[in-house]
């Protein structure tokens, strides 16, 4: 099977460049004394997660996140027990993860919420539990230097095992200085709250922070335990634009068909949309805007220079093509590959991988994800 068999749109896996990303990602962790938690939310994949392992060697990954019940079900479901459930945990979730640890998991969640806390230390089943702390991103958690941190450790008592930060304000830095600041500043946040709750006498095993751009900008990690990322391993158009990683480090794309032309206006129509695509414009804010995507050619190569996906419609996209580029012969059906502004929106669309291996046509391998919640 080849690329230019596949119906359109679909998602494409270059394993190459994904293998390249998750060596890099645990060359980055390796020797600085902390296991890595790869962030499961963007992958969604068995497949994925066993190249993750595979590249862990000096320091394999122990365990994983997750952000939706569906991956914990589906992950535990192919023997990965040990797991952070990284969102606010709810009630009803609450039930649904003690199904799971009854059955052989280690579900672990979070949670910055004093009634929902009674509700896990009261459980039959009650899991592990770590403390959301907030280190600047202003989301979910509580500021290190809260009383309520404390508050909260005493009516979760033994099921507190950790604290757990996410510094996702990284993404507004635009240099390696300022996500190296960001990265110590959620370390020291981090092990600000941990020391706090050890010296009410808690346990904190677990001192969990991370995001793709602090886990690669990091220095020292002295007093942290593991370090949490998922978007490294495919990249996008936003984390290369805050230097991330590089546009030849983005792994996934979509592969849409021509449909139409607008040759006055220099525009393409595909068959890839909103929908396929996402409607995410986080690039809109960075030095260069890349609409809701940027085309290349069916081998994944910038042959098309700037054209971007101006529009997104449902099911269409409107490419406009870079004013210097000669205008490539595209009957309709020619197939594009587009890549994604936020890879992990634009996978969500998506139950399936179909894998190349570096520039080929040729498909290698299918790879399942799951979907929903």
């Amino acid at each position: 099977m080849r690329l230019s068999d596949l119906p359109t749109p679909c998602l494409v896996l270059d394993r190459a460049v994904l293998n390249r990303n998750l060596a890099r990602m645990a060359k980055a962790v390796s020797g600085k004394g902390v296991a890595l938690r790869p962030h499961m939310k963007t992958a969604k994949s068995m497949d994925v997660f066993k190249l993750a392992v595979a590249a862990g060697v000096d320091a394999p990954p122990r365990g994983i996140t997750v952000s939706t019940i569906a991956e914990a079900e589906y992950f535990s479901g192919h023997g990965v027990m040990d797991m952070i459930y990284a969102v606010g945990i709810t009630p009803q979730k609450l039930d649904q993860v003690a199904k799971l640890n009854a059955a052989g998991a280690d579900v672990k969640v979070i949670t910055d919420d004093l009634a929902m806390a009674a509700r896990i230390a009261e459980h039959t089943n009650p899991p592990r539990t770590l403390i959301e702390v907030d280190c600047g991103e202003h989301r979910g958690g509580l500021a290190p230097n809260d009383m309520k941190l404390l508050e909260l450790a005493a009516v979760l008592r033994n099921n507190l095992v950790g604290v757990l930060t996410h510094a996702g304000h990284s993404y507004a830095s635009r240099s390696a200085e300022s996500l190296a600041d960001v990265a110590e500043a959620e370390r020291v946040g981090a092990i600000f709250a941990a020391e706090r709750l050890r010296a009410s006498g808690h346990d904190i095993q677990i001192v969990s922070i991370g995001s793709s751009p602090t886990a690669l900008a990091s220095g020292q990690l002295e007093g942290v335990t593991e370090i949490r990322a998922g978007v490294y391993m495919f990249g996008d158009l936003f984390q290369a634009e805050i230097g991330t990683h590089g546009h030849d480090d983005i792994a996934v794309s979509v592969l849409s068909s021509v449909i139409g032309h607008r040759q006055a206006e220099r525009r393409v129509l595909v068959d890839a949309g909103s929908i396929a695509l996402s409607k995410d414009r986080s690039t809109a804010d960075t030095s260069h805007d890349c609409g809701y995507g940027l085309a290349m050619d069916l081998l994944g190569l910038p042959t098309l220079g700037h054209s971007i996906v101006q529009r997104a419609y449902q099911e269409h996209g409107v490419i406009a093509l870079d004013d210097n580029v000669s205008d490539p012969a595209m009957p309709i059906g020619t197939k594009l590959r587009i890549l994604p502004n936020h890879t992990c929106l634009t996978a969500a669309a998506h139950d399936r991988y179909f894998v190349v291996d570096g520039a080929s046509e040729e498909i290698v391998a299918i790879w399942p994800r799951v979907c929903g919640w």
